[in-house]
């Protein structure tokens, strides 16, 4: 336990200095009280009663870290294993007599007996050899651990008093504890303490209070914050104890305390009579001059604050602001230092305050200075801030930071730079800088103006036409940024794809090969535009090509997506692969995440459903591994995963989906990229139909024309047609593939349904030959040709043939258990699975397709109209066509029309199938 009140019967206190008789004052000799609402920190007191184990205790941190508060509140707790003597220390204890005359009373009134013969200090200059020498003899015979606290040991000057300590702890006895706080490290061989385990450490990162302590002391001042308003105190205090107190106060005399801790300005007003008490004014007038010149810095470095000012002693002032913990300290492993926040914000008030319209030009000293250090990001926050947007803009482009704009980790940075750059800069370098901050949030057409602007300055017009010369010509890295943005961006209203067009039976014009035709002029242009940037990289130093590996899987995702729009789905994904290889760094992950997402769609609207499922897996695990939100992910890994999960059709993927489509929804790319909100659409149209409600699906749908691009029109139409059909409305089915921009086999097969449905067998077939004789057909567009044949034949009563189509399409879409083109198939499926092959063991080849959990294949059935029901009823009753006709008071063609109504819609094509399948769905 502790005792300070404790004197030597026999000898007397003595309470004066010999040499003057001036008397040792009581206040630096006791423990000074705990302060009102201190806070009991557990952790660090323990820590102090297992350092008082060995012979020295450092606690060291800058002014107010709670370091005598806390060694305070240990000296008066259960935690010291024997007496303490408490000194205090202030700037008249430099000499070594009075210090250690201090140290000799604080020992004679912690402990109830000391030898005699020990003595004093004669004079003030020296404690002599003979004094320490008794004094650590008499520690030898301690009975019992004592402990001697040292507090504010930064005052004595010089190393005599040290070098006492060093002698006194070198040869004191094992029961002897120094305990010591400072706001810098003592001279004390500190190092060779360490390596012999002799010294206990508590510094200023131990003694900063963490969330749950700032919470107790808030309470201490009636302060009941919720936690996210405590966890933001603790970071911008960063858990300095006399912020936080003075912040708490503060905050006792506010209504909105959470308003408080957002306050920059209130948090810095809070403390900053302390910190240019404490700190700035103890400081000398060259190193005040300094930290205010680098208030404008995040982080300091010699050669940088010189160039700001500093008078070329930078690194010496700014090691001994370190060394004094003068809330300056090093960034480990670097030769960076760096300034508490909220003594940044002071030094900035007053450098505002003292040096008025100076911080601009500091600004764009620092930005040149760090930009030529390869600090690029940093030199162009402080252009920014210097209002140097010409320069800000050169340096952008010149390091290529497009790149890192639309791909990388730093973007946002790079983003936030440019955010306050106003739009009326003039030059083509800032235009191009302002299109790729558009582009980055995903603002095509913003992106597509500001480059208009970028190539009216430059003089060029765009590659389609003539291109005048016009010197000088930019440089290549303007050139390749340029580019680039133009190969991302995509084309604009005035460029969109000249498209093929329809006749009555299917697509014409517009074949592949030349770019102006079914691709369009955009994917030409695009092709053209990655060839400049490939030749671009090359008129480039290597060096700077190497640094940057996202502009060239830049230029593959955009020329994959350029593909995908134009539903060349074979060379998207060829390109996105490569483009997913190109991501070869940790700063290319944000862009391998969407390269996968988007490989992964165009292969699971392929019907690669097993590869689509492991890219998105992959895509949406290097996110999660970063603990990134939906903000910035893309959404087309969820879009993938949704898409095989409908493929598959199996019921409890239908839940899955609908939550890897929310999942999508809430990534910020799905809304602005026409591939990403039309497939979207898509499946949330097929989610509704998969539940019978055909009004909903054609809600979800925008209308003909909504989207440009030609793949992701031509998926919105398609999904049009399978809604129509599903209602049993051949007439809408076939406008709405009539619809679709773009020529392929997937068209032209839904196309040929429904005609089949329509009663135009003939015209379906050819179709069907058109479309299995191109070569981009994919695994569902030849299972859906198959499933189509095979229907024609069940209306032609060919059960042998339609069963022979039935196999090769189940062993063509077994692999990847794609179901949806037989639940979109229509009612007369289930006859055929029923016998395929006409043999015992061949249903088995359908078990994949049917098991489904024990369910049975459900088709959606159009509804019967009030008249069909009539009709069939009378069907049922193995009436003909002329007695139905007399009994419901109809001519005989308009029997036979509904007649053939009813068969198409139940998938039949005999009377008695028919009255079996109605009595099946409850119809009868």
């Amino acid at each position: 336990m502790a005792s300070t009140g404790h004197a030597l019967p026999d000898a007397g206190p003595r309470t004066t200095l010999p040499w003057s008789g001036d008397p040792l004052l009581d206040a630096k000799l006791t423990v000074p009280a705990a302060p009102r609402a201190h806070v009991a920190r557990h952790r660090l007191l323990d820590a102090l009663s297992a350092g008082a184990a060995g012979p020295l205790t450092l606690i060291t941190g800058p002014a107010g870290t709670g370091k005598t508060t806390l060694a305070a509140a240990w000296a008066r707790g259960d935690g010291p294993p024997g007496p303490v003597a408490w000194l205090t220390l202030d700037a008249y204890d430099r000499t070594p007599g009075v210090f250690w005359s201090y140290v000799m009373e604080a020992l004679r009134r912690a402990l109830p007996r000391l030898p005699e013969g020990i003595g004093m200090p004669s004079a003030p200059g020296d404690a002599g050899t003979s004094l320490l020498t008794r004094l650590a003899a008499a520690t030898e015979r301690l009975p019992a651990p004592v402990v001697l606290v040292l507090d504010g040991f930064e005052k004595v000057a010089g190393r005599r008093v040290p070098a006492g300590l060093e002698f006194l702890l070198e040869h004191a006895g094992p029961l002897w504890r120094l305990v010591v706080t400072s706001r810098v490290e003592p001279l004390l061989p500190l190092h060779r303490y360490r390596a012999e385990d002799r010294l206990t450490e508590i510094r200023g990162a131990d003694l900063a209070f963490t969330p749950h302590e700032v919470a107790v002391l808030l309470r201490r001042h009636d302060q009941r914050p919720p936690d996210d308003v405590v966890q933001a105190l603790t970071r911008r205090t960063e858990g300095w104890a006399a912020g936080l107190r003075l912040c708490a106060l503060a905050m006792g005399r506010t209504d909105d305390p959470a308003a408080f801790v957002r306050s920059l300005v209130s948090s810095e007003q809070a403390v900053s009579g302390y910190l240019l008490a404490e700190v700035l004014d103890a400081q000398p007038a060259a190193t005040t001059e300094l930290l205010l010149r680098t208030s404008v810095l995040d982080r300091l470095h010699p050669d940088l604050a010189n160039a700001l000012g500093g008078g070329g002693d930078a690194e010496a002032i700014l090691a001994r602001l370190t060394r004094e913990n003068a809330f300056v300290e090093p960034v480990p492993g670097t030769t960076w230092c760096r300034v508490h926040p909220l003594f940044a914000e002071v030094l900035r008030t007053q450098l505002r305050i003292r040096h008025p319209g100076l911080a601009p030009r500091l600004h764009a000293r620092a930005a040149r200075w760090l930009a030529g250090a390869g600090c690029v990001t940093e030199a162009l926050e402080h252009a920014a801030q210097a209002g140097d947007w010409p320069y800000a803009a050169s340096l952008a482009l010149r390091q290529l930071l497009v790149g890192t704009l639309l791909a990388t980790p730093e973007a946002e940075r790079v983003a936030g730079a440019f955010a306050g750059m106003p739009s009326s800069v003039p030059g083509a370098e800032p235009a191009l800088v302002a299109a790729a901050c558009r582009l980055a949030q995903q603002d095509r057409a913003g992106c597509r103006r500001y480059l208009a602007v970028a190539e009216r300055e430059l003089g060029e017009r765009r590659p389609a036409g003539p291109r005048p010369c016009k010197d000088p010509q930019p440089d290549p890295e303007v050139a390749l940024s340029r580019m680039l943005l133009r190969l991302l961006c995509g084309p604009g209203d005035g460029e969109r794809d000249e498209h093929g067009e329809f006749d009555g039976h299917g697509p014409r014009g517009g074949g592949r090969g030349d770019g102006d035709g079914g691709d369009g002029r955009g994917l030409k242009a695009a092709e053209e535009a990655a060839r400049a940037v490939s030749d671009l990289q090359r008129r480039l130093p290597v060096g700077l090509v190497r640094a940057h590996p996202e502009v060239e899987a830049l230029r593959l995702h955009g020329l994959a997506r350029a593909f995908l729009g134009a539903g060349r789905l074979g060379e998207a994904r060829r390109l996105y692969a490569e483009a997913v290889d190109a991501c070869t760094t940790e700063a290319t992950l944000p862009l391998r995440h969407r390269a996968l997402g988007l490989l992964a769609l165009a292969e699971s609207t392929e019907g690669a459903l097993t590869s689509a499922e492991d890219h998105a897996l992959r895509a949406l695990a290097l996110t999660e591994g970063q603990g990134a939100g939906a903000d910035q992910c893309s959404g087309a890994g969820c879009l993938a995963l949704a898409v095989v999960a409908l493929e598959r059709d199996e019921r409890e993927d239908r839940e899955a989906a609908r939550r890897r489509l929310e999942q999508a929804l809430a990534c910020p790319d799905v809304p602005d990229d026409p591939v990403l909100a039309a497939e979207a659409a898509v499946l949330r149209a097929r989610l509704e139909l998969s539940c019978g409600r055909w009004e909903a699906a054609l809600g979800a749908l925008p209308g003909p024309g909504a989207v440009g691009e030609r793949w992701p029109a031509q998926r919105l139409a398609l999904t049009r047609a399978v809604v129509a059909l599903a209602r049993g409305d051949h007439r809408a089915a076939v406008a709405a593939v009539h619809d679709v921009p773009a020529d392929g086999p997937a068209p032209l097969i839904a196309l040929a349904g429904a005609h089949l449905v329509a009663g135009r067998p003939d015209r379906a077939r050819r179709l069907l030959d058109r479309a299995c004789g191109s070569p981009g057909l994919s695994l569902p567009d030849r299972v859906a040709a198959q499933l189509v044949r095979a229907h024609a034949a069940v209306l032609a009563d060919d059960r042998t043939t339609a069963r022979h189509l039935l196999v090769d399409a189940l062993d063509a879409a077994r692999p990847e258990r794609l179901r949806r083109p037989f639940t979109d198939a229509g009612p007369w499926l289930r006859h055929l699975l029923g016998g395929i092959d006409g043999t015992a063991a061949a249903p088995a080849r359908a078990a994949w397709l049917t098991a489904r959990g024990g369910a049975a294949l459900s088709c959606p059935v159009p509804p019967l109209s009030s008249r069909e029901r009539e009709v069939l009823g009378c069907v049922q009753r193995m009436m003909t066509a002329d007695e139905i006709a007399d009994e419901l008071r109809l001519s005989v063609n308009t029997v036979k029309t509904h007649l053939r109504s009813v068969y198409r819609k139940l998938g039949v094509s005999r009377r008695r199938d028919a009255v079996d399948r109605a009595r099946e769905l409850h119809v009868l």
